[in-house]
């Protein structure tokens, strides 16, 4: 993971580097971090290296603010995120306008700030792509567009929110390529469902976002809630 942090007072540049490496160690992720003491020295290198997962401001600072760095960001990248830090409550709302990830108070809360990099790390792996072989040849899809897939026969169809692909491959074969990756749970022998997309559990079936159903097996109930409690717990 990649993150850039603009603040022109050193000392706070530090402890924030030193909060990511703490939750990036908890949490076994590889991270790279850039500090910047202005906003004009940041977009001067944005202009030559946009490729960052996390954009970290601190809002007051010399000429540029960081509101207007994030506002000179987002002409150009509607969708990298964008958490702010500062010691006043009083821009919350200019936050929003530039759709910012979070907003953070000085000094910075560490369980806060960790819960909105867990958060990120969450997205950031629902937006990794899953390769499938079709009928109609080889797909590759991000993980949060896939909502189920079910067994027929011995194929399956994957259905996203207003497609289906026909896979050449077993319900089986499936749940291996996808083992390890907890968003994927199995609640039925039929059927493998995307955690991120069921809005309730009401025994026996799963309801998701799109109000459709989906059974859930005796035998997989157990299993369903515990993952789908640990998955959004936090």
């Amino acid at each position: 993971m990649r993150i850039a942090i603009c603040d022109d007072e050193k000392a706070q540049r530090q402890l924030l580097k030193k909060y990511l490496e703490e939750w990036a160690a908890k949490n076994k992720v590889i991270l790279e971090t850039e500090l910047f003491v202005s906003g004009e020295s940041f977009l001067f290198s944005w202009e030559d290296d946009s490729d960052y997962d996390l954009l970290i401001f601190d809002i007051e600072m010399g000429q540029m603010s960081g509101m207007d760095l994030a506002a000179d960001i987002r002409k150009k990248d509607e969708d990298i995120p964008i958490l702010f830090v500062t010691g006043y409550d009083k821009y919350m709302l200019q936050g929003f306008e530039v759709s910012a990830l979070h907003y953070l108070l000085k000094p910075v809360n560490t369980e806060k700030l960790f819960e909105v990099l867990d958060k990120l790390k969450i997205k950031r792996k629902q937006e990794e792509k899953l390769f499938f072989h079709t009928e109609k040849g080889p797909v590759s899809l991000p993980v949060s567009r896939i909502w189920y897939i079910e067994a027929r026969a011995h194929q399956c169809v994957l259905y996203t929110e207003d497609e289906e692909y026909t896979l050449r491959a077993s319900i089986g074969e499936i749940a291996v390529q996808l083992d390890g990756r907890k968003e994927f749970v199995r609640c039925h022998r039929s059927y493998l469902v995307n955690l991120y997309h069921i809005s309730a559990i009401a025994k026996p079936e799963l309801i998701l976002d799109d109000k459709r159903r989906l059974p859930v097996s005796r035998s997989a109930e157990k299993e369903v809630n515990r993952i789908f409690i640990e998955i959004f717990k936090g």
